[in-house]
């Protein structure tokens, strides 16, 4: 199809400096689980995002001295000559598609713990390392500051040789320039501290030294979190945000322009931010300069894109998280197929991948993270060598996947869901405070299943064994789900325990009756627990969340959500118990034991909603195996766990079907003669 003229704009050239970028579709700088460990998993991600059309794609951050070790977290390095041949890969393979290759140089100062090298840290004041280890970045003297400015530099020259067109000064997310900015972090007294001018000083020198070491072949990024979400007290953008960009306007050849003090800010989620949420911060920017600007907002409607550069917002689209959920987001878009774009649901499983220290992961895109390793592609897939049929039984995230993906693949797909409506566990899930955008993990995969003229959907369609039987498929796929404990089996408890007047979030879901004061036991730890609380308060009830651990919801401090949740439940009047554990429920109470020291004590209860485990749905695979009936299992019929997991069980059932089941392939260090 032809594209819509209304997009025409989104593919205008754009001149950086020296260099120009294809279109204004512009990958930020994320991270990849990948680092200097992996390289050629790095290069092909990036590859694919080049392939996909972004006109400018960017590597993760890329430290330019030992005393900057993100360590066990995966980081680039440009420390010695040795590390630019393994870099060259990413920007060969960007470059092989036409797009530009940005390097974000990196120093974490007192952000940087230096877990692997044991260089000692360092900061514009004394200060302590992140990750509350007991350790002390130090301040940098003059002599320092020096020697730094001669790392950026070396850096950047080692980033040109290596074939990078856009070298970035890195001043966000509270790294170490961001320090000297800060007047929460800067506290000297000389030439780099004290008034804004001086605590700018830094970033000055650093854009003029990278500018003089990469010349005229390699355009100049600036990365400025112009707010920190701090408040007066810190960096905003009405106020000392802007006075940087005032100063520095002309300087570099491109603004990347935040908000940060944290990763968390700058990366909120959808449960806690609109598409373009950035906006507000960021959109004085282009008043002050005539450099090209760019941000984020986890735009994946065209519609906002190009209101974005008619409005004079950005000249770019900035995008980590929607290029990760659909690389090939700018090409659909550029061939008339922006009905196809796999939406970003904004749930920061690839955040969560970062913040576990592993490879890159996504719930919309199961093929993120597996270009090189499995030699995964998010838009093409081997026909499948035989005319078979395939039977999924299960209509939610994985069973729409398997039958997605074994339709592109070549077989009959018949899909039978035994509800009324397809969706499975998103049905209740997208309907919690926040996670209406978690639905498009149904919606893109009914609109693609849509296009295949070999599945067929079949709703209110339960099977049993007989049916499957008589059915006669090739392949059988059970897609059944799970179902939430009633025992009170959890990640603390790992016995079962009685609780027969409880309610599991199925029944409330199902509307059964909930009478105050409610208590929300979270022994899971994710999702369910907090925002069945924050659902429950809504609705007027008299909410106690009790958790076996320190805070609410603890794993969403891997999404970046937790202090965001934890908030909006102090401010819903949620009572937070923590470090909890369950007992025992009745007399209109239930009874509780601290985790550590064992004393109980009893809190009023009138409904108790246990939030603490999932047990696979196995009935049919069980009456399948009693008939000698051959069937396999995805997803949560699996093994419960996320969606984003859900999905790429069924994509690697679906892939690999007719294929061997080998191990991913793993980066070596190549064999060395003794």
């Amino acid at each position: 199809m032809p594209r819509d003229p209304r997009y025409d704009i989104l593919f205008e050239p754009v001149r950086i400096g020296p260099v120009t970028a294809p279109n204004r579709f512009y990958q930020t700088p994320h991270a990849t689980g990948f680092g200097w460990q992996r390289p050629q998993s790095g290069a092909a991600l990036r590859g694919v995002k080049a392939e996909g059309g972004w006109g400018v794609v960017c590597t993760e951050y890329c430290s330019i001295h030992p005393s900057s070790d993100d360590s066990p977290h995966a980081f680039l390095t440009l420390w010695d000559d040795e590390d630019i041949a393994p870099l060259a890969l990413t920007a060969e393979a960007i470059h092989a598609h036409g797009s530009l290759a940005g390097i974000e140089l990196w120093h974490g100062g007192g952000h940087a713990a230096n877990r692997m090298t044991r260089v000692p840290g360092i900061a514009p004041d004394v200060q302590p390392a992140l990750y509350h280890l007991p350790a002390t970045a130090r301040a940098m003297d003059l002599s320092d500051i020096r020697t730094f400015r001669g790392w950026q530099r070396d850096a950047a020259v080692r980033a040109k040789r290596a074939g990078f067109d856009i070298v970035y000064v890195y001043a966000g997310h509270d790294y170490l320039p961001f320090q000297f900015l800060s007047r929460r972090t800067n506290h000297r007294g000389d030439a780099y501290g004290g008034s804004l001018e001086n605590r700018v000083r830094l970033l000055r020198e650093m854009i003029e030294d990278t500018k003089d070491a990469v010349g005229d072949a390699c355009a100049v990024a600036v990365r400025l979190a112009v707010d920190e979400l701090h408040g007066p007290e810190g960096i905003t953008s009405a106020g000392e945000g802007r006075e940087i960009i005032a100063m520095l306007a002309e300087l570099p050849d491109l603004w990347d322009v935040n908000v940060a003090g944290a990763l968390g800010n700058d990366s909120r989620s959808a449960r806690f931010s609109a598409e373009g949420f950035q906006e507000e911060n960021v959109a004085f920017v282009k008043e002050l300069t005539t450099k090209p600007v760019v941000s984020v907002g986890r735009f994946t409607s065209p519609d906002q894109m190009v209101s974005q550069i008619r409005r004079g917002v950005q000249d770019f689209i900035g995008a980590a998280r929607p290029s990760i959920a659909d690389p090939f987001l700018p090409a659909k878009i550029r061939e008339g197929r922006e009905d196809e774009i796999r939406e970003c649901i904004g749930c920061n499983i690839c955040r969560a991948a970062n913040n576990e220290a592993v490879g890159l992961r996504c719930t919309q895109n199961p093929t993120m993270g597996e270009e090189w390793r499995r030699g995964w592609h998010p838009e093409r897939i081997a026909v499948y060598p035989k005319q078979e049929k395939a039977l999924v039984i299960g209509g939610g995230p994985a069973g729409l996947e398997a039958a997605l993906t074994l339709g592109r693949r070549g077989l009959e797909v018949t899909l039978a869901e035994a509800g009324q409506s397809f969706g499975g566990r998103l049905l209740h899930e997208a309907t919690l405070p926040g996670l209406q955008t978690w639905m498009r993990v149904r919606d893109w995969r009914l609109h693609m299943i849509g296009k295949l003229p070999n599945v067929s959907l079949f709703p209110a369609s339960r099977m049993g064994a007989s049916d499957v039987a008589e059915f006669g498929a090739d392949h059988v796929v059970l897609a059944t789900g799970s179902r939430w404990r009633r025992d009170g089996v959890g990640v603390y408890a790992i016995r079962a325990g009685e609780f027969p007047l409880a309610l599991t979030p199925e029944d409330v879901f199902a509307g059964a009756a909930v009478a105050g004061p409610v208590v929300v036991y979270d022994d899971e730890h994710y999702v369910m627990g907090g925002a069945l609380a924050e659902k429950l308060a809504a609705q007027g009830h008299e909410v106690h969340y009790v958790t076996t651990a320190p805070v609410a919801s603890s794993w969403t401090v891997m999404t970046n959500e937790q202090d965001f949740l934890q908030a909006r439940l102090i401010e819903a009047g949620v009572a937070i118990h923590p470090l909890k554990a369950l007992k025992s429920q009745g007399n209109g109470a239930v009874t509780l034991t601290c985790v550590y020291a064992g004393r109980e004590e009893a809190l009023p209860c009138g409904t108790l909603v246990l939030c603490t485990g999932r047990l696979p749905d196995g009935a049919l695979r069980d009456d399948l195996s009693a008939q000698g009936i051959a069937a396999t299992r995805i997803g949560d019929c699996l093994a419960p766990s996320s969606i984003a997991d859900a999905v790429h069980s069924a994509h690697r059932h679906a892939r690999l079907l007719g294929e061997p089941d080998l191990p991913p392939r793993r980066e070596r260090a190549p064999e060395r003669s003794l």
